[in-house]
């Protein structure tokens, strides 16, 4: 495995576009595999995010640490471009127009590189939060990627494609189930459904990463120079879920489940090597998982 590329855009745009990020993509090759951390932008969220359950003191002290801003967390969005052959596969389809202005910024990141969304084979989705399929539909409800094969978890799919979803979510994530709904309803009889385990196309496969919502789904990308996971959202950010894998993280709508499949994967990336891009993991998210006693940092390439 070789990094090949980091692709910067001129400062004025880096400014508009990437307040937080001043890159477009990185790049690694797997000899003829490529895969390219694309970003999205980044979110803008309050700091008690994800740290519901600690202590003013221990968030003061894991924001010291980890130089987190007191105003607004901004966490980046990377999405993931696999490059095989005729296909060229992106995981997750960002935030769109109509979450966070700070994110559904993939357009402008994939012309950066040469890429226009026609040019994508396969849209291969992790989970349906906001801002990873709220991209999927233009202003217009059309698909923004118009050639790409969606697939996605069956039990992803089915879970916010079930009416009684809005009903039991919780107040707070009523809008992502009905913002789930309206993506997902126009690909309903196109989308491919993937179990546990299912291969996707040659050496790409399904492995259920449930808890941060019920059907999560993370994809190994496995090549003869090595692997790479497409995390999404298993490990939620770059400080509490690797310092305090088991802390049940207020973001995971399974917070109990959400930390015993945290911990369970970081203990396996760790002692595998293999290489992570992290939906929300820092920088472009592409890096590996290393050991520290009990608990886990993330190493970028």
């Amino acid at each position: 495995m070789k990094l090949t590329r980091r692709i910067f855009l001129g400062a004025a745009s880096a400014a508009a576009l990437f307040p937080v990020r001043s890159f477009a993509a990185t790049q690694i090759d797997f000899g003829d595999v490529a895969i390219t951390s694309v970003s999205d932008g980044h979110l803008s969220l309050p700091p008690a995010f994800a740290l519901t359950g600690l202590s003013p003191e221990e968030i003061a002290d894991l924001s010291a640490r980890h130089n987190l801003p007191a105003d607004l967390h901004k966490p980046p969005c990377n999405l993931t471009l696999l490059w095989q052959g005729e296909r060229l596969v992106l995981f997750d389809a960002g935030a769109g127009p109509d979450f966070m202005g700070s994110a559904g910024k993939v357009s402008a990141s994939l012309e950066a590189i040469g890429v226009s969304p026609e040019e994508i084979t396969d849209l291969v989705i992790t989970h349906a939060h906001p801002d990873h399929i709220w991209g999927l539909l233009d202003d217009f409800d059309e698909p923004v990627f118009p050639n790409a094969a969606l697939a996605m978890g069956a039990r992803e799919f089915a879970y916010w494609t079930d009416p009684g979803t809005a009903a039991t979510i919780g107040v707070e994530r009523e809008s992502f189930a009905a913002g789930a709904m309206r993506r997902l309803k126009p690909f309903a009889d196109s989308i491919r459904l993937l179990q546990d385990g299912e291969e996707l196309m040659p050496g790409v496969s399904a492995r259920l990463t449930a808890g941060h919502t019920p059907g999560h789904m993370s994809y190994e990308i496995a090549t003869p120079e090595g692997r790479l996971w497409v995390i999404g959202d298993a490990i939620g950010n770059g400080h509490i879920a690797l310092e305090r894998p088991e802390f049940e993280s207020s973001s995971d709508q399974d917070p109990p489940l959400g930390a015993r499949t945290r911990s369970a994967l970081l203990k396996a990336l760790a002692a595998s090597g293999d290489a992570v891009i992290g939906y929300h993991l820092p920088g472009s998210g592409l890096g590996r998982i290393r050991a520290e006693g009990a608990a886990f940092r993330f190493e970028e390439i």
